[in-house]
């Protein structure tokens, strides 16, 4: 390889401190674990940035036999260079997980084995086909994201950065809801409609929230700022900023005990 891409490419990984510990993640894995050596140069090792990586990567899981993962690798190039922020809020998440999950044992985990970060990232680039007026498209991920993570994400839900799915089965986000940034919520959790109501039906999950496993949010409601909603609760009013509710159907039963529960992710109330 020529010195000058040579240095180019070590500059470029300096910047971009996650890509770094993904692939010092992948090599230590590669020379670990002769048999993923393949799948990880070739996700990995070969791929000359963080979007590359995770384009193709996860056209790959979505493509079919009818809709190739080479078109599909295609679209998520298409977003990923349209939009910046896309890439910028996929490092966010990975963040997030390697942070909060102590299942997560490297920066590469989440890119390559956790399903609620990949379902994530199928929905943001499914987001801005929906922006774009795309909307077979943006559900044919959306589809496919369901079948192969077993969580359901409306393209057309508001989403923010720095997003913690734990497990990730049974996670189903409405069309009209809203996640802030840095939320955490574990299985189970729905943020849904009340029947067959239409426009502005789901709820909006303001930052640093932390939504326990099975929790029902449901109706156009707010969970305020670093709120806690308790394992199993169906909260149909409102949750004041910092407060706890829990119970079927949820009250609030005291106040926060930490500054932003979604980073503790401690379920205990």
């Amino acid at each position: 390889m020529d010195s000058a891409v040579v240095k180019n490419t070590a500059e470029r990984r300096s910047v971009d401190p996650v890509w770094s510990k993904i692939r010092e993640a992948a090599q230590a894995a590669a020379n670990a674990e002769p048999v993923l050596a393949g799948t990880l140069h070739a996700t990995i090792l070969s791929q000359p940035r963080f979007e590359n990586a995770l384009s193709y990567h996860l056209a790959r899981l979505v493509g079919t036999t009818e809709v190739p993962a080479a078109l599909i690798r295609q679209t998520f190039d298409e977003a990923l260079n349209a939009d910046p922020t896309i890439g910028l809020a996929a490092r966010a998440d990975i963040m997030a997980v390697a942070e909060r999950d102590p299942a997560c044992t490297s920066h590469l985990d989440p890119l390559l084995w956790f399903k609620g970060y990949q379902a994530l990232q199928v929905y943001r680039v499914g987001h801005w086909l929906w922006k774009q007026g795309r909307h077979a498209l943006a559900h044919y991920l959306q589809s496919r994201a369901s079948s192969l993570f077993g969580l359901d994400i409306h393209p057309a839900a508001l989403i923010g950065k720095g997003l913690f799915l734990d497990h990730g089965t049974g996670i189903v986000i409405g069309e009209t809801a809203v996640v802030e940034d840095g939320v955490s919520m574990l299985h189970g959790v729905t943020l849904g409609g009340t029947g067959k109501e239409r426009g502005d039906r789901h709820p909006k999950v303001r930052r640093g929230v932390l939504l326990g496993a099975g929790a029902k949010v449901l109706g156009n409601i707010e969970i305020g700022m670093c709120a806690k909603i308790a394992a199993g609760s169906v909260v149909l009013e409102p949750v004041p900023a910092g407060c706890t509710a829990a119970g079927v159907p949820a009250r609030i039963i005291g106040c926060v005990d930490v500054p932003e529960p979604a980073l503790e992710m401690d379920q205990r109330i």
